[in-house]
């Protein structure tokens, strides 16, 4: 009878935030994406600014990585 607490319909589960944060990381890695190609073609980049939304892209490739893994690990049968 005193089985675990019924869950609250309102509250997400640590996949369901997981999911979240993983489309937010994917969004930003894609606008970063954008803002290096348009850059890149107006051809008047500051390759210092270019470094470090490449860098800040792989950082977010990364961490990218990192939730997926979490989400879907590797099961060896």
């Amino acid at each position: 009878m005193n089985g675990p607490p019924p869950k609250n319909p309102l509250r997400m589960d640590e996949e369901q935030v997981l999911r979240v944060r993983l489309e937010v990381l994917k969004r930003e890695h894609r606008d970063l994406d954008d803002s290096v190609r348009a850059l890149q073609d107006k051809g008047t980049a500051d390759m210092l600014t270019l470094q470090r939304l490449k860098r800040r892209k792989l950082a977010l490739k990364d961490q990218i990585a990192a939730i997926e893994d979490r989400i879907f690990p590797d099961i060896i049968a």
